[in-house]
């Protein structure tokens, strides 16, 4: 052991009670970024895991970014005259040779795909009538791509295919239609008229206005409802890598022509409110540290001042500033890798003991834990910043005593 760290050592030891006051504020303000960091970035990834998983990652439109341009005006783009308010005709919408598209798609890597048929209905049960959707999917498709198979109460989307008049519904509109598996609904479409089928699955996402208006049925049902023969009008991409979303809709643009939406574009204000707050948080926690390494500020300080006349023996026997400067970096270092590994014991016991806590918010049904990530990353940060304050804490009286001249105390000046 180097004759500074002994020094630095006794100093630490010979001075108990404010050394334990400056590590346990340490000690605390490492937990505390441990536990808050962890229930701020555990419910972002909760956050975004939902909204990942009830929307695809990825949504092909049977529509295109930017108008396309007439071919009048591609025959003739300086035409002497120009023709105002003429009605286009009027076309069949839908992504065309939407099959091709799909293998085209498929032919990228970590990706699955599968198109729709989405288009409003007017659903309707003994005399009572409700506005929806009506989603047509190919059932093994579909369940590559969404969560909703994971929802089912009653049924599965495989029964679509078993049943050609079959359509799954949402709890919510079940429930107001007192409807159960087996029962008739009728649907109204504006091209087919009315349709009556039947109740072969009822799912639950827990979002009430989805799960009342939100319906399924085969595609080639809803081709037939719509008439749209051969046609669909979305195709929903989920990528192995959602973060990837963004780039590949770009490319998948490129190619098909089709608008294609990511996930991220499609929630761009959610995805700033998070930064924000992470942002906040991060301020938060952080000043909890920056107050402990005050303490140990205080600590280094008053042990220069009353350990002035040893400083200055120290130099009188051949130290140098730079040895002076070291011992009390020493101490602060010390302090801040002590604090630090108690702080992560300490956070990760809050850590466990919130991950068991359980909520029911008031109009919920289901209880839910808070959500906490168990990140390694967490666990870096919180202790390099922890020791990179005590550092920089212990450095401005560490620098003040490698300043003290031995003659002058000595001398009693």
């Amino acid at each position: 052991m180097s004759i500074q760290l002994q020094v630095a050592l006794t100093h630490l030891t010979s001075r108990k009670r404010q050394t334990l006051v400056s590590l346990s504020g340490v000690v605390l303000g490492v937990a505390f970024f441990l536990a808050v960091s962890s229930m701020m970035r555990g419910s972002e990834i909760d956050f975004i895991k939902r909204l990942i998983n009830n929307s695809p990652h990825i949504t092909i439109y049977d529509d295109y970014r930017r108008p396309q341009i007439q071919p009048a005006n591609l025959l003739w783009p300086e035409a002497a005259i120009a023709f105002s308010h003429l009605t286009p005709k009027t076309e069949n919408r839908g992504i065309r040779a939407y099959q091709d598209k799909l293998s085209l798609i498929e032919s990228f890597d970590h990706l699955n795909v599968s198109p729709l048929l989405v288009g409003p209905v007017v659903l309707s049960f003994a005399g009572r009538e409700q506005a929806g959707t009506l989603s047509g999917i190919v059932p093994s498709r579909m369940k590559k791509v969404s969560s909703i198979s994971e929802k089912m109460l009653l049924g599965s989307l495989d029964n679509l295919s078993a049943n050609a008049n079959g359509i799954i519904i949402g709890k919510e509109l079940a429930d107001k239609f007192n409807l159960g598996m087996g029962r008739n609904l009728n649907v109204s479409t504006p091209d087919a008229g009315n349709r009556i089928l039947k109740v072969v699955g009822i799912y639950r996402t827990g979002n009430v206005q989805y799960d009342e208006s939100q319906t399924f049925v085969n595609l080639k049902l809803s081709q037939i409802l719509f008439n749209r023969p051969n046609r669909a009008n979305r195709i929903m991409i989920r990528l192995d890598d959602p973060q990837q979303a963004k780039t590949v809709a770009e490319r998948i643009e490129l190619h098909i022509g089709y608008k294609a939406t990511s996930w991220i574009e499609a929630s761009q204000d959610i995805i700033s409110l998070l930064t924000v707050r992470n942002i906040i948080m991060l301020s938060v926690v952080s000043a909890i540290l920056i107050v402990a390494s005050f303490g140990i500020y205080n600590t280094l300080s008053t042990i220069v001042i009353e350990k002035t006349r040893d400083i200055a023996i120290l130099k009188s026997m051949g130290f140098h500033s730079r040895d002076i400067r070291l011992i009390f970096l020493l101490e602060g270092s010390m302090i801040g890798a002590v604090g630090s590994v108690c702080g992560l014991g300490l956070g990760a016991l809050l850590m466990l003991g919130l991950g068991h806590i359980q909520i029911k918010p008031p109009g919920v049904i289901d209880t839910v834990s808070l959500p906490i990530w168990w990140g390694a990353e967490q666990f870096e940060i919180a202790a390099a910043f922890a020791l990179v304050s005590c550092v920089l804490a212990a450095y401005l009286p560490a620098r003040r005593a490698g300043q003290v001249h031995p003659v002058d105390i000595l001398r009693g000046q």
